[in-house]
């Protein structure tokens, strides 16, 4: 056997152990040297699972923002002017569909947007009735305890769910077997967002009634307190400056003012009547998912002192 046949036996012979191989100029390839296209993709995957996302600037979170701004924006206008309050509050509400749409559309569905859109929803709400609770002092015992019923229901539900579904588990996620009520209401996105939205509307209408409406507010009938007479002769010292009667904007005087600027009570009065029982379907819905949160984490307690039991 020549030489040359003994060299280029030996070249095929590391070609197929360690997967050698002549380059250009006759030299050979080590392992080392080379690298394999399985190799690029592998140091590339690595570099992606290295990369975080960054969960708070996801779409639907970003919408989340939004909505508080637009919640703390119709608060600061809240006392004196209500049309204004009441559009930035309505589109606050509307963008609760939109965000849950973000989420879907860019799977950026994610437990804190969950969480953040429920406390936004929960605190703004709450707000709102705080609010009717000083326009009406003699029924702020129904808006402490539908402010009591919101929070109370929605905290123990959601308490259940991650105790006795796991940490993963949405508090929307509710089986026809434990209640089929809840199951229709949260399973539907269309009678969730009636039940939402009306129930939202209505408070609106309450709050644009407290503005409009000598009937249910007579002190849109009476006169300012300690205001000084009036005369018809301007610049006469009985006939002050409106600045001088309140020199507070947040006054209580100033308040009754701006109250007693009349809006047509007309469309408050249809939208609350329209949104009433829906407003009360969802009271209930509320005290179903209360005792349905507790019954459930009564099970969990029996079960859990039974199994310490056998111990």
């Amino acid at each position: 056997m020549s030489a040359r046949t003994r060299r280029q036996k030996a070249l095929a012979a590391q070609g197929s152990e360690g997967e050698e191989s002549p380059d250009g100029n006759g030299a050979v390839l080590t392992p080392s040297k080379k690298r394999t296209p399985s190799k690029k993709r592998s140091r590339s995957a690595v570099r992606q699972e290295k990369k975080k996302e960054n969960v708070f600037l996801f779409a639907p979170n970003l919408i989340g923002y939004s909505r508080i701004v637009l919640a703390i924006a119709s608060l600061y206008y809240m006392p004196l002017h209500p049309r204004t309050c009441s559009l930035l509050y309505s589109v606050s509400c509307l963008l609760d569909a939109l965000d849950g749409y973000a989420a879907r559309y860019f799977n950026q569905s994610t437990t804190f947007g969950a969480v953040l859109d429920m406390v936004t929803d929960r605190c703004s709400t709450a707000c709102l009735l705080v609010f009717l609770s000083s326009a009406w002092p003699r029924w702020a015992i129904v808006f402490q305890g539908l402010i009591s019923l919101d929070l109370a229901s929605h905290y123990m539900h959601m308490y259940a769910m991650l105790s006795m579904g796991g940490q993963n588990q949405s508090h929307k996620n509710v089986e026809a077997t434990r209640n089929w009520l809840l199951y229709q209401y949260y399973h539907s996105k269309v009678v969730l967002f009636i039940c939402c939205g009306l129930n939202e509307l209505f408070f609106i209408g309450l709050y644009l009634l407290s503005f409009s409406s000598p009937t249910l507010s007579p002190s849109l009938l009476q006169p300012v307190a300690d205001a000084q007479p009036s005369s018809a002769q301007p610049g006469n010292p009985a006939h002050p400056a409106p600045a001088s009667l309140f020199a507070s904007p947040w006054s209580a005087g100033a308040l009754e003012l701006a109250r007693a600027n009349k809006i047509d009570s007309y469309w408050p009065w249809v939208v609350t009547s329209i949104s009433a029982p829906v407003m009360l379907f969802k009271q209930f819905v509320n005290v179903v998912q209360l005792i349905n949160a507790s019954q459930w984490l009564a099970e969990g307690d029996v079960e859990t002192r039974r199994a310490n039991k056998k111990k």
